[in-house]
């Protein structure tokens, strides 16, 4: 992977942002395991620090500069994770936030690999399969047009922004994740009370997809992507075998051995999340990680009763 004139025993730099996230510091723990030295972006350096004192920690307001010039002297790779989360009730204000966090932070990156001296070799930027929008039981693959909703459109720019790293010494993937199952948070940190409760059940009809992906999945895909010269463009990150909410709901109520009937209305997520987020609950997209399983990635939990009694036990 690295462009660096490096010995067997020399520390590669990984450049992390969203460092302190859910999968970000999986990801950061799982390169200083391999004995990477990483370098991680953020808003609060210190804050940050106290969590995962091992990552060199910089200061970078992503939305308002480039990143400092000290993160890419030298780095062989970065991996751009960062953005405001979806899971919140929107407005226009919210909206704005997760555009923003996402494509003028990845235009801001792109300019600084663009404009340094020795780019990294590998640059790795977070994406959504909210890239697809709303597709019934359509099996999607990574060639799949985009959808034309909010979240769509706030891809495709995002994936554009990435796009825009020109050198041909950096090898761009965008790495369109599903949801990210960890008990720690997540959608599965979010349902994981009402469950144990007895009063966790499907959302509205229960027909949409979910394409969802183990946390070990998650970050291993992006360390074969990391390593992987196949690994270029869109990558779809999702375990190969998407269930409907349905589904998911009731192999989430045998893992917590608890009764899963409980519908949710929809009318009561628009009153929770608000009518625009409550919609996006109630889509889904039926996605197949092609790429990756066709270029020698091998999922650690591919089914998601095994992948939850993994995460429960």
């Amino acid at each position: 992977m690295s462009n660096r004139e490096n010995d067997s025993v020399s520390r590669r730099k990984i450049v992390v942002t969203g460092a302190s996230g859910l999968v970000g510091s999986a990801l950061c723990n799982a390169l200083l395991d391999l004995g990477d030295h990483v370098v991680g972006l953020s808003r609060s350096p210190e804050k940050s620090a106290l969590a995962q004192p091992a990552v060199q920690w910089l200061g970078w307001e992503s939305t308002k500069e480039r990143p400092p010039a000290e993160a890419l002297e030298g780095a062989d790779a970065v991996i751009h994770l960062a953005g405001e989360p979806i899971n919140q009730r929107w407005n226009q204000d919210v909206k704005d936030r997760i555009a923003l966090s996402r494509i003028k932070s990845t235009k801001n990156m792109a300019q600084a690999i663009n404009a340094s001296d020795n780019p990294p070799s590998v640059f790795l930027s977070g994406s959504a399969i909210g890239y697809y929008g709303d597709r019934g039981d359509e099996l999607l693959y990574e060639d799949a047009s985009p959808g034309d909703d909010f979240l769509a459109g706030v891809v495709v720019d995002w994936e554009a922004a990435a796009d825009a790293v020109s050198g041909v010494a950096t090898r761009v993937a965008k790495i369109r994740t599903g949801h990210v199952l960890d008990p720690k948070g997540g959608l599965l940190g979010e349902l994981l009370t009402p469950f144990k409760l007895g009063v966790g059940g499907p959302i509205a009809s229960g027909r949409q997809y979910m394409s969802w992906i183990h946390r070990d999945d998650e970050v291993g895909i992006l360390l074969w992507a990391l390593e992987n010269e196949a690994a270029v463009g869109p990558i779809n990150a999702t375990a190969p075998n998407p269930v409907t909410n349905k589904e998911f709901s009731k192999q989430l109520g045998k893992a917590v051995s608890r009764p899963a009937f409980m519908p949710i209305p929809g009318f009561a997520l628009d009153i929770l999340r608000g009518p625009e987020f409550g919609s996006v609950l109630r889509e889904g997209q039926r996605v197949y990680p092609r790429l990756a399983t066709e270029n020698g990635y091998e999922f650690k939990q591919p089914e998601l009763a095994g992948a939850l009694a993994n995460l429960l036990r």
